[in-house]
């Protein structure tokens, strides 16, 4: 895994906001293209996102599972866990894309979602994604 995201990992297990902004440039430019209205750019965003993940879910621990460098891109799969002030439980899975350079993270793609607590099966989440359901395996 790249220095700089064991880094990372070290500062959010910590709740270390100063150390894990340190690490995003001043222009960090981040994308979720499941979530394209969650674009922003600057590190002062990365702050105030933090700040409150940080405060709503006291016991934050992140995970990064396995992790892939590819040039100035670094792919990481991501678990955080927690419980949120309100008492529910945090539960959060994906995959983060990002770019590096001169040890810090100048961009991000990411692809994290909560996840889900409601057992719909794969022919239901099927028919949500296509408007049908799926043919019976046995029948196939």
């Amino acid at each position: 895994m790249s220095e700089v995201i064991d880094r990372l990992v070290a500062a959010m297990n910590r709740h270390d906001l100063d150390a894990m902004v340190a690490l995003f440039h001043a222009d960090y430019d981040s994308r979720q293209p499941a979530h394209p209205a969650r674009a922003f750019v600057g590190r002062a965003q990365v702050r105030v996102n933090w700040a409150a993940m940080f405060a709503g879910v006291p016991d934050l621990r992140v995970e990064v599972v396995r992790s892939v460098d590819d040039g100035e891109t670094t792919w990481c799969e991501w678990v955080w866990t927690g419980t949120r002030v309100d008492g529910r439980p945090f539960d959060v899975r994906g995959v983060m894309l990002f770019e590096i350079r001169d040890d810090l993270i100048v961009a991000g793609t990411l692809y994290m979602e909560d996840v889900e607590t409601e057992e719909i099966g794969i022919e239901r989440a099927v028919e949500g994604l296509s408007g049908r359901l799926p043919d019976d395996v046995e029948g196939v």
